[in-house]
């Protein structure tokens, strides 16, 4: 398997827990964990194998009040890059029970943008074991990444993680 760059932001906190599960689960030799904040579109370039982690955040649901976090910082670049010949997984952060209309939203704005750039997104997941009303996540019936529940479900991070990297795993070049 070739080198897997694994973009996430925010540090500290829920998401860069959740991209060290993954980076175990991938084995950390095979991931280099890098901070969105920090990157730049040759940066993302460079890899062929891409997983992308975020919190609830995204362009349709962010509160114009507040500052700018790692991600409104890194999409830009994302929006930037070449996808062709590339394979992206994505996990998002989020709360199903209190953002029930925006559940990982973020996971749909990346995803909408970097689809029509070539992008080959793996790593998709069943509805059936989330409840929420909405997402922009939810792409032809699945969530188009790994929805985590840190809030009110950590007891299930740890199963879906290791579910979802199995799954990804064998599609990674």
């Amino acid at each position: 398997m070739k080198k897997i760059g694994l973009f996430y932001g925010p540090l500290g906190g829920s998401t860069e827990r959740v991209a060290k599960k993954v980076a175990t689960a991938l084995g950390n030799e095979n991931v280099d964990l890098v901070f969105a904040k920090d990157s730049k579109v040759s940066d993302v370039e460079k890899y062929e194998n891409i997983i992308f982690g975020m919190s609830t955040i995204g362009k349709e649901t962010w509160d114009a009040e507040k500052s700018a976090n790692d991600w409104d910082i890194f999409l830009p670049e994302v929006e930037k890059a070449d996808y062709s010949n590339k394979k992206v997984a994505m996990f998002g952060l989020g709360d199903q029970i209190t953002y029930d209309l925006h559940f990982v939203d973020a996971l749909g704005v990346v995803a909408k943008s970097i689809l029509p750039k070539g992008a080959e997104i793996i790593g998709k997941v069943e509805t059936d074991s989330y409840d929420c009303r909405e997402s922009n996540a939810i792409i032809d019936g699945e969530f188009i990444g790994l929805p985590v529940n840190e809030d009110f479900e950590p007891e299930l991070t740890d199963e879906r993680v290791n579910n979802w990297v199995e799954k990804i795993k064998n599609d990674f070049k």
